[in-house]
């Protein structure tokens, strides 16, 4: 810190030890605490001073920021909370760091600040039923404005006592919930999030669920809980660490390295990939890896990867017979007054339906389906299909927590978008995966990551996909890795394989997200990554990387 060390700071480390409560501030409990005492409230001499505006000063930025670290180091949770301007939510989690965490001694360090920023590393130990061992982290504090009384106050936030900690969720030191799991792939290849980054929330999932089935018994941790059941707890510490269970699941490992290192290149992205003929999942990877798992939980418009399904609904309802039915696709079509264009405007004179699916033709899918309008199912046909033939929208259980695609009901120029994969049709890695997968399998399976027998639960079932359009989309597929959008792409893939390509345009995102969905023999696996632009640009090249590992 700028101001050096003050009160209750030896060296510029606030400094604490085990005492007969579980704390005992250096000096802190003689009357030498650190803080004002105030929080958000004035003392005698400064009740009548103005209130100070703009940001604070570097002077109020250290002092503020060593008030309350050496208030929270020494025990005093009520009085760190006041230096917050949000007492009420950070008073039980300042409090709980002793009483629920039950760290019973910790040394606070903090760093220069940068800006109205203050870092600090923290070094502490953690006992629980006689059993103790040290725990380090870093973290960093921000220090603003009050607003109502202008004083310099920590802005709070649940990652100033913990960088993973997020709002509704506390640190917990007990037995653990679950036992310890020992999570192997097909092969019996030890998975671990030290190997596998994006398997990380993966594996918390499995263990919450299923560690009491795979035999292990609990060890005392250092966990980040929530009161919200479907939540998972996220391991921080192991005190003692119990036994683990075994627990085969249907991953790759081979699969799931390649699907680690395909999506590193990129600031956000994430693949998926699943046995077309079973429905195992054979990898799921995201980066950053470790966080929020968008590859399964995402919920985001697919782009013209969504014309797979729309192809498929098209025969299902006699507009087309097959990839050589004649379809126009003019360079701009219009419905309800809203024109749609595809990419640089382009046309395919006298094409086909197979011309306009391996170049993602838009207007070609949007101006063929216009005779549903006066049937009257122009605005739910696409969903029937994707539901009846694709098992989207119904509820699937994986084994983890999962969102399974939707196609709502639309209106108006929002049904025509919803025809190449945009309005309000929300996918993710995992659900676009199963789609190829369906196509090249010819009937939905759904994905699973362990076995159903663990737990007899009910799978989604949908009908097969009729023959002739099950045969129609992987010719149409395969024209588009061989030689239409996806051909560059699939170029380094061999064998039996299709795909297809997406672009999806996001309100406020100067570039668009790059789609692509793909199988390769009995390996299907769908990419999207974040403003990466054409699907072959860069989730193209994702999915390639991962069919090569089969």
């Amino acid at each position: 810190m700028r101001s050096g060390a003050k009160v209750a700071v030896v060296g510029g480390i606030f400094l604490v030890v085990a005492s007969g409560v579980g704390y005992g501030g250096y000096n802190l409990y003689n009357g030498m605490t650190g803080g004002n005492g105030g929080g958000d409230g004035t003392d005698a001499k400064t009740a009548s001073a103005p209130r100070k505006t703009g940001p604070p000063s570097a002077d109020e930025i250290d002092k503020t920021a060593e008030d309350f670290l050496t208030a929270w180091a020494g025990g005093n949770a009520p009085e760190a909370a006041q230096l917050t301007n949000n007492a009420v939510d950070a008073g039980p989690l300042l409090a709980g760091y002793r009483d629920r965490a039950h760290v019973s001694k910790a040394v606070i360090t903090p760093g220069r600040a940068v800006g109205a920023k203050v870092p600090f590393t923290v070094s502490a130990t953690v006992t629980y039923e006689g059993q103790s061992k040290p725990w380090s982290y870093a973290s960093e504090l921000t220090v603003v404005r009050g607003l109502t009384t202008g004083k310099a106050l920590v802005d709070w936030a649940p990652t100033v006592v913990h960088p993973k900690l997020t709002k509704g969720a506390a640190l917990t030191t007990e037995k653990a919930s679950a036992p310890p799991i020992k999570a192997v792939d097909r092969n019996g290849v030890e998975l671990t999030k030290e190997k596998y980054p994006s398997l990380g929330p993966v594996l918390d999932v499995l263990r919450k669920k299923y560690g009491k089935d795979a035999g292990g018994t609990p060890g005392i941790e250092l966990a980040i809980t929530s009161a919200d059941e479907a939540a998972h707890d996220q391991t921080l510490l192991a005190l003692t660490k119990g036994k683990e269970g075994r627990l085969p699941t249907t991953l790759d490992a081979g699969v799931q390295a390649a699907a680690e290192q395909a999506v590193k290149k990129y600031g956000q992205a994430s693949v998926v990939a699943v046995r077309p003929s079973t429905g195992e999942i054979r990898a799921i990877a995201n980066s950053p890896a470790g966080g929020f798992n968008t590859a399964v939980q995402g919920a985001q418009a697919p782009g013209s990867t969504m014309k797979i399904v729309t192809t498929a609904m098209m025969m299902d309802n006699g507009l087309v017979s097959g990839p050589g039915s004649a379809v126009e696709c003019p360079a701009t079509v219009t419905w309800d007054g809203v024109p749609f264009h595809n990419l640089k405007n382009f046309d395919i004179p006298g094409g086909t339906l197979r011309d306009s699916f391996s170049r993602s033709c838009n207007t070609a899918f949007i101006k063929a389906i216009k005779p549903l309008t006066a049937r009257g199912i122009a605005g739910t046909a696409l969903g029937d299909t994707a539901r009846k033939y694709f098992g989207i929208g119904l509820d699937w259980q994986t084994g983890i927590t999962t969102v399974d695609g939707s196609v709502p009901q639309s209106t108006g120029s929002e049904t025509a978008a919803s025809y190449i994969g945009q309005g309000r049709i929300t996918m993710n890695a995992l659900t676009m995966a199963s789609v190829a997968a369906t196509a090249k399998n010819g009937a939905f399976k759904q994905p699973v990551i362990v076995s159903r027998t663990l737990d007899d639960r009910e799978l989604a079932v949908a009908r097969p996909l009729p023959g002739n359009i099950a045969q129609a989309l992987r010719e149409m597929m395969r024209t588009t890795a061989t030689s239409g959008t996806g051909a560059s792409a699939m170029s380094v893939v061999g064998g039996e394989k299709g795909a297809k390509t997406g672009s999806a345009e996001v309100d406020g995102q100067g570039k668009s997200n790059s789609w692509f969905t793909g199988y390769a023999d009995d390996l299907a696996a769908a990419a999207v990554v974040q403003s990466g632009g054409h699907g072959s640009d860069a989730a193209g090249p994702v999915v390639a990387q991962v069919l090569r590992a089969r």
